[in-house]
């Protein structure tokens, strides 16, 4: 792509890993300031500013008709530029048109429900969906557990640079700890064949790496849930065993939902939201639902009220009896 200053792209991606971005928020970034860039005839952003950002961010969201969540990282890609690679941070309240956030009530699964999904479900995909709602995790929170998050003493699991960059703990299901220590075999025989064939390293954040410069190759670093085969690091170009790609298990969830002729629409994270309202359901209070899902406000927590339709106060209709 021919671009007013190539090197420019280059900048952005070192002030990014300088930062400790990951490689998904360093390809997104780039993307978006690729297509400001091309939105505004190849000016360098040098000589745009606050107006042209606002164009581009209501561009987005009225032709676009892009997400929410969609403008907003555009925009923290854009301010990131403006702040961290040009050093011309933009001072001003950025007046674009905003595109609006639907207020839409999570999908969730009855417990009979949740049952006949698992059970449609095989081998490592069925292990890694029986975390996502027995421990409440991400998708991509499960995919980079690392062995040495996994307590299996004190029934824990740590998730390590959740969302917001944040640790957490959350429970480790009793009925997963012998299926995890027997996947945890395979894994190991694995890493030891890749050691012995002169890999068996894994990537770690810089900070990590320098630190601990051996660490790499250690089995507590290992992921729980690696790649079928090694490849090279977007990065480095040192050949790894990264963690598995989430398609497999969005591909495996999606084929058995249709399977089972789900009505509502069911993702990975509908497991998640299952976990949750199904704790609330059991009694136990939102503040401790709230650190086992990480949200950092209350407030998120609190939409599973509504899908129990018993509102903050629990209030039963009169019809009910």
């Amino acid at each position: 792509m021919d671009l007013p200053n190539p090197r420019l792209l280059d900048q952005v991606r070192q002030a990014l890993r300088r930062k400790h971005y990951s490689i998904r928020t360093e390809e997104a970034y780039v993307g978006w300031i690729k297509r400001y860039i091309l939105f505004h005839n190849k000016r360098h952003p040098k000589e745009m500013g606050v107006v042209e950002v606002e164009a581009y961010l209501t561009h987005l969201a009225v032709d676009g008709q892009v997400a929410a969540s969609t403008q907003n990282q555009a925009l923290h890609a854009l301010l990131f530029l403006y702040a961290a690679v040009l050093h011309q941070p933009l001072d001003a309240v950025i007046q674009a048109a905003r595109a609006k956030r639907p207020e839409r009530l999570p999908t969730v699964l009855n417990r009979a429900e949740v049952r006949r999904l698992l059970d449609e479900l095989n081998g490592i995909h069925r292990l890694q969906a029986q975390l996502l709602y027995g421990s409440g995790l991400r998708l991509l929170e499960c995919l980079r557990l690392r062995v040495k998050d996994l307590d299996f003493d004190y029934r824990q699991i740590t998730v390590r640079a959740g969302k917001g960059q944040k640790d957490r703990r959350t429970m480790l299901p009793v009925r997963l700890v012998v299926p995890l220590q027997q996947h945890l075999q395979q894994v190991q025989a694995i890493h030891q064949d890749d050691l012995r064939q002169g890999y068996g390293t894994v990537f770690l954040p810089d900070a990590l790496a320098r630190k601990f410069p051996n660490a790499e190759r250690e089995w507590c670093w290992q992921y729980v849930f690696p790649a079928h085969r090694r490849s090279p690091d977007p990065r480095s170009g040192v050949i790894r065993r990264h963690h598995m790609d989430e398609s497999g298990l969005q591909k495996a969830v999606r084929n058995a939902t249709q399977r089972l002729a789900f009505t509502n629409r069911v993702t990975c994270h509908t497991l998640r939201h299952s976990f949750a309202t199904h704790l609330l359901e059991d009694g136990y209070d939102m503040r401790t639902i709230q650190e086992l899902l990480g949200h950092k406000d209350v407030k998120t927590t609190m939409i599973y009220t509504h899908v129990l339709n018993k509102g903050g106060r629990g209030v039963r209709s009169p019809l009910d009896g």
